[in-house]
């Protein structure tokens, strides 16, 4: 690879699901087209796409309180109905996969897990009813059930009801059509498909810098993680998919567009249990509301797992803090991320997100004791020596100039092109990994906007709904989420 001195059409930087994604769509759209994907691991798919590091494991706003805010008396809808389009189109894409024999077995990354909202108190119970009504009737919501009754939410999970105290009000909703995805196998398999036809993977190779040269293509430099000897090789289009490592490598490849950007690190632990006991009586991503002053990534859940085929279950997640990009990167990374023209960015930010600051304060010094009685409010009857810590992968959240000027932290994922279109990298967290798919359909639009006409049939023919909404027409999708259901093996 480094002796080569011809541009590789494509060079992928970072092994997670948006590099293999984005390889896997250019690969079916432009065959012919070389790809080379580095990764400063051993494997691909060990950070914020590995199942344990991430709780992005089909967020398709079924659940997800923090998607449907309430707001002037309002339950307002428009962002959980748009991270459902954008799921649906990552599940149609799938299902193409599947079809073409271009991906194993669903059962090897994707299984059917119902998807529950659970609250407690009067205030809580007369939101998820409203809720319930706002989103009943969607298409893209079939089957949205609501109760207050106990036994009804016992025989949905029946974990969260032992324990409680009969006088306490409480609701849930339930849809039965939710999963459960493993992005690391997903993301495996696709860089399996890649390297299987013509694709390159060249692991424990971290890039440390990129620039741009005359004849617009752009040389990468880096060093091999064994034996630090150096390595170059330059590329047409370069993506950076390397999770918090892109707002560095960003910022190297000296592009005006990221001028003004900063990152702040947020991690996170969960609690785990894979006793057979405990994970039989509980089948469901049960998502309660975010306590007040928490950012939303941090909505605690109680959610069935299911990676290489055995079950667990995971609660959390509990934020903290360190001023690492990465889970394996460095201590100074948050340090080296600064700029004269992000630091007023991340000064205002920060000022203007004091309770933020504080919340994680608070979570970092929650003893083990008090992490359990978070546990407890969603299944009373936990035993804390049933379950144990395990840390998540690092988020950074994007700070910057809102369209008021103000620095504000955004929780939410964006893409940052710039070189003219031959340069992209994606910033940001949730909900990440379920919308890989549309997102990079954004980086094709936007990077390639002279080809995007003409790949328009071979799109579609892979994402029927391309170009349209699903939520604009209801037969199409019910027949679409029939359709994916069937094929990926869920249900409907």
């Amino acid at each position: 690879m480094e002796g080569v001195s011809e541009p590789v059409d494509v060079v992928l930087i970072g092994g997670g699901v948006m590099s293999a994604t984005l390889g896997s769509l250019l690969q079916q759209l432009e065959p012919d087209w070389s790809i080379t994907i580095l990764e400063a691991l051993p494997e691909v798919a060990q950070e914020s796409s590995n199942p344990w590091n991430n709780a992005g494991t089909g967020h398709s706003a079924l659940c997800e309180l923090n998607y449907t805010p309430e707001k002037n008396g309002q339950i307002e809808i428009a962002q959980a109905v748009k991270v459902n389009e954008q799921f649906q189109v990552s599940r149609q894409y799938w299902s193409h996969l599947v079809d073409a024999g271009l991906l194993p077995e669903p059962t090897r990354f994707i299984n059917p897990v119902p998807h529950l909202s659970f609250v407690w108190g009067e205030s809580n119970v007369e939101y998820l009813r409203r809720r319930y009504e706002a989103l009943k009737d969607h298409p893209l919501f079939p089957g949205l059930e609501f109760t207050e009754d106990p036994r009804v939410i016992r025989e949905w999970a029946p974990l969260l009801i032992p324990g409680r105290k009969k006088s306490e009000k409480i609701a849930a909703t339930r849809i039965v059509g939710g999963s459960d995805v493993d992005f690391g196998a997903l993301t495996e398999n696709l860089v399996d498909g890649l390297v299987a036809r013509g694709a390159s993977l060249a692991v424990e190779r971290k890039v440390t810098g990129l620039k741009r040269l005359k004849d617009g293509t752009w040389r990468i430099t880096g060093r091999h993680v064994v034996g630090n000897t150096p390595f170059e090789l330059t590329a047409r289009f370069v993506f950076v998919g390397a999770g918090g490592a892109a707002l560095h490598l960003l910022q190297k490849s000296g592009i005006r567009e990221i001028r003004g950007y900063g990152g702040f690190p947020i991690s996170g632990q969960f609690l785990r249990t894979d006793k057979p006991e405990v994970v039989a009586r509980h089948q469901g991503k049960v998502y309660g509301k975010a306590s007040v002053g928490a950012p939303p990534m941090s909505v605690p859940h109680l959610d069935t797992r299911v990676v290489d085929g055995q079950a667990s279950l995971l609660f959390g997640p509990y934020a903290g803090w360190t001023p690492k990009f990465l889970k394996t990167g460095s201590w100074l990374d948050l340090f080296a991320s600064i700029r004269w023209h992000n630091l007023g960015t991340m000064v205002g930010a920060g000022l203007k997100n004091l309770d933020l600051v504080w919340y994680l304060v608070t979570e970092v010094l929650a003893s083990r004791k008090k992490q359990h009685e978070v546990l407890q409010q969603f299944a009373p009857t936990a035993q804390q020596d049933d379950w144990y810590r395990i840390t998540a992968g690092q988020r950074v959240q994007i700070m910057k100039r809102g369209a008021d000027g103000k620095a504000v932290i955004q929780f939410g994922t964006e893409v940052v092109a710039g070189g003219e279109g031959t340069i992209a990298g994606l910033l940001g967290a949730s909900p990440g990994a379920s919308t890989a798919v549309p997102i990079m359909l954004d980086v094709l639009a936007t990077c390639f906007p002279d080809r995007i006409e003409g790949w328009k049939p071979e799109l579609t023919r892979m994402i029927p709904s391309y170009g349209t909404k699903l939520s604009d027409a209801p037969k199409k999708a019910a027949s679409e989420l029939a359709g994916t259901a069937k094929t990926l093996g869920l249900a409907v």
